[in-house]
């Protein structure tokens, strides 16, 4: 289903998220924080500890260097070795690196659809497609390392959705205007959010899964990745 609520003019440029709109990242995360765990466990000081207190790390690292929500990569490494220091772990820097490259692994233990692998090369044929991400997800470690003409993260390419820094970026690298970026997302407050503020064109992938707070509309509403093969 498509809903238009906006006019689409020309459009050059199509980028997504990945997270939940390329595939359902939502077992992805959970094994890939249960690597973390499993890792973590093995060290009696943090197993000795009560409660959820990688949460309690995450929250604390956050409070005394608020910026760091904008790399989350940045912020799981220096949240784990916040928490083994707090704990007088020895070698808590080794053992952060560890923890960290636990999780890494099965965060991109993924595998795409070849069904959307096939849409996303379609498009390639008529549009630049290209991935921005507020995730920690490395797609060259999967099957969507030839998917994309280009690939922004928050952190390393500015902060994170909805902020305008990729976007932006988008534009600089491929010489395009932001009014020519169709950006596709499945989350309202990053993803719709954004690039509506960015001045570009935005395409919600309906997500009945979590609450929003943005209360504007994307451009075109979809319930399907498939639809947009209607752009081909």
């Amino acid at each position: 289903m498509m809903r238009f609520n906006r006019a689409i003019s020309t459009v050059k440029v199509i980028s997504f998220d990945l997270d939940d709109t390329l595939y359902d990242n939502r077992p992805i995360i959970k094994n890939a924080i249960k690597a973390q765990q499993d890792y973590l466990a093995a060290i009696p000081e943090w197993a000795a500890q009560s409660g959820d207190f990688w949460r309690t790390c995450r929250n604390g690292y956050a409070q005394e260097h608020p910026e760091i929500i904008n790399d989350v990569t940045l912020w799981r490494k220096k949240a784990l070795l916040w928490g083994l220091e707090k704990l007088k772990v020895e070698n808590a820097a080794l053992h952060a690196e560890q923890a960290y490259n636990a999780f890494a692994k099965a965060r991109s233990n993924i595998e795409v659809a070849p069904e959307v692998i096939d849409l996303l090369k379609a498009l390639r044929k008529k549009y630049k497609v290209i991935a921005i991400t507020n995730g920690n997800v490395d797609v060259s470690q999967f099957n969507l390392k030839d998917s994309f003409d280009l690939v922004l993260q928050a952190g390393p390419h500015g902060k994170a959705k909805p902020a305008s820094d990729m976007f932006d970026l988008a534009c600089q690298q491929l010489g395009v205007n932001l009014n020519e970026i169709l950006h596709v997302g499945d989350s309202l407050d990053s993803d719709v959010q954004g690039a509506n503020n960015a001045g570009c064109y935005s395409v919600w992938l309906e997500n009945a899964f979590v609450p929003y707070r943005y209360n504007g509309l994307a451009h075109l509403d979809i319930s399907d990745i498939f639809d947009l093969r209607n752009f081909l």
